[in-house]
C-alpha cells in the first residue's frame, strides 16, 4: 500500500511536469531547463517541494542513462537547501490553558492526540472497530499509516477516559460533532481557542511533537518512541534527543565508576 501511495504521488508530479517537459527530447533536457523547473516549483510551493520534483526528474534521467541507455550522461541537478524541521511543542501548563478554551469534542480529540501521538487524520478517522477497550489497544491499518505498516497503539488511562466519554455518541466514528464525523479539527474555533490561550505558531501536528517531546523528557528511550509513533527510521526521532539531558547525564556519569579509580593518581 505504501508503494501504491508513492506511485500516486509520482503520477501527480509527472502530470505537473508534462507541459514543461513533455514536448522535449531527452537530449534537450539539460541542467538549465531543470533549474528553471525547480525555480518555478519553489516559487509556487517551497524549496522542499521543489526538491521532490527535482529528485523525480533525476531518478528518471539516471534510469534513462544506466538502464535504458537512451542518453549518454545525466545532467547535474542541484537541490535546494532545506531548513531543519521545526520542533514545536507545548508545556503542560500551556496545554492546560488550551484545553480550557476548547469545545468538548475538540478537547477530547486534543487529549487523545497527546495521549497517543496519533496524526490528525488518524484521530479524525478513528472508528470503534479499531479500538479494543479490554486489551487497551487501538490499531491502524497499513494504508492509514505514513510508513505503510500497521500500527498498534497502546491506550493509557488518559486515552481510555476519552474513549469512555465518546462511547454512545456515534455508532462508527469515535470523534464526531453534531453526530457527524470530523474531517478536520483545525477549524476557526481551534484557532480562536489558540489565540485566547496565548499560543502562537502552533499547528495541530505539533501535538504529535508535544507527545514525543514529553516522552523523551520522561526518559523513554528513542527507540521506544520510534516504535510507538510508527516512524520508519531512527533519523526521524533523533530530533528529540536533545530533550533528554537528564537521561544523558545519568549515562555519562556511569564512566565515573571507571575514572574514579584514577582520581588520586596525580
Amino acid at each position: 500500500m505504501n508503494h501504491k501511495r508513492t506511485i500516486d504521488h509520482d503520477r501527480r508530479k509527472l502530470e505537473w511536469l508534462r507541459p514543461l517537459l513533455g514536448h522535449k527530447h531527452l537530449v534537450d533536457i539539460d541542467r538549465f531547463v531543470i533549474a528553471d523547473i525547480g525555480k518555478l516549483k519553489a516559487e509556487q510551493a517551497s524549496p522542499a517541494t521543489a526538491n521532490r520534483y527535482l529528485a523525480l526528474i533525476r531518478a528518471i534521467l539516471r534510469r534513462a542513462v544506466f538502464e535504458w541507455e537512451w542518453i549518454a550522461k545525466p545532467p547535474r541537478i542541484h537541490l535546494y537547501k532545506e531548513p531543519s524541521r521545526r520542533i514545536r511543542w507545548l508545556t503542560a501548563d500551556q496545554v492546560r490553558t488550551l484545553l480550557d478554551e476548547l469545545l468538548p469534542h475538540q478537547r477530547d480529540a486534543v487529549l487523545f492526540a497527546l495521549a497517543t501521538g496519533l496524526r490528525h487524520a488518524n484521530v479524525a478517522g478513528l472508528k470503534w472497530e479499531q479500538v479494543d477497550m479490554t486489551r487497551r489497544t487501538a490499531w491502524l491499518f497499513a494504508d492509514q499509516v505514513k510508513n505503510g505498516e500497521e500500527l498498534h497503539v497502546s491506550l493509557n488511562d488518559t486515552a481510555i477516559d476519552v474513549l469512555k466519554r465518546r462511547q454512545g455518541k456515534h455508532k462508527d466514528y469515535v470523534f464526531t460533532y453534531r453526530n457527524k464525523p470530523i474531517k478536520r479539527f483545525n477549524t476557526r474555533a481551534w484557532y480562536k481557542a489558540m489565540k485566547r490561550a496565548g499560543i502562537e505558531n502552533f499547528r495541530w501536528h505539533d501535538l504529535r511533537h508535544t507527545w514525543a517531546s514529553w516522552l523523551v523528557q520522561q526518559g523513554v528511550p528513542l527507540y521506544s518512541v520510534q516504535e510507538m509513533g510508527g516512524w520508519k527510521t531512527h533519523k526521524m526521532v533523533r530530533r528529540y534527543a536533545h530533550l533528554s539531558p537528564s537521561v544523558n547525564l545519568v549515562n555519562a556519569c556511569k564512566i565515573d565508576d571507571v575514572l574514579g579509580n584514577f582520581k588520586d593518581d596525580h
